[in-house]
């Protein structure tokens, strides 16, 4: 191993000295996570993308991820400069690439883990799409279609409305009452 440090520029054996280290924390890291081991250390600074899930930016992963495309784009685009500046500055906005990426597939995977049961009180103050006519005075139910987290809902529905409300028309859910009928309104 020392043959193979001994001839290299100064530069190029520190970035490799980093990409080994990182690395090797990376493999560690990754086969922690197989084990469903948490082997991240936060700082105090976070960013809230939803009330319960948080991205630290501050982590010893997003440091590794940092590290990794730091020092692999360096070895990478050694041969390519001879000016030290330009390389290091590829590798800095590499190294910072990697930590978004990571940040995209993170969001991805706590997309994956939301629940997305249907609750009908999530329909409340929404607008919604009348399917079949919603007969006047509670005279009767009609169908509604509305979207809820993604997924679009058939539902029963009644109105207090003096006018019956037609096919096509958009209502506006003001409650709901036993066995999961809404009551609407005109929008």
């Amino acid at each position: 191993m020392s043959e193979f440090f001994a001839n290299m520029d100064n530069t190029l054996r520190i970035y490799w000295y980093v990409a080994i280290a990182s690395s090797l924390i990376f493999i560690f890291q990754t086969i922690l996570s197989f084990f469903g081991s948490d082997s991240d250390v936060d700082a105090d600074f976070d960013i809230d993308g939803d009330a319960s899930h948080s991205f630290h930016i501050f982590s010893f992963r997003n440091l590794i991820n940092f590290l990794l495309g730091f020092s692999w784009s360096g070895i990478a685009f050694f041969d390519l400069t001879s000016n030290k500046i330009i390389l290091m500055v590829v590798s800095v906005v590499i190294g910072l690439v990697f930590v978004f990426i990571f940040f995209l597939v993170m969001k991805t995977m706590m997309k994956l883990a939301e629940n997305n049961s249907f609750n009908i009180n999530n329909t409340i103050n929404k607008t919604a799409d009348v399917y079949l006519t919603i007969p006047a005075n509670k005279s009767g139910k009609g169908k509604i279609l509305i979207s809820v987290k993604g997924s679009v809902h058939e539902l029963n529905a009644i109105t207090t409305h003096q006018e019956a409300i037609k096919s096509g028309q958009l209502v506006k859910i003001v409650s709901v009452v036993e066995n999961q009928v809404l009551i609407v309104e005109p929008a």
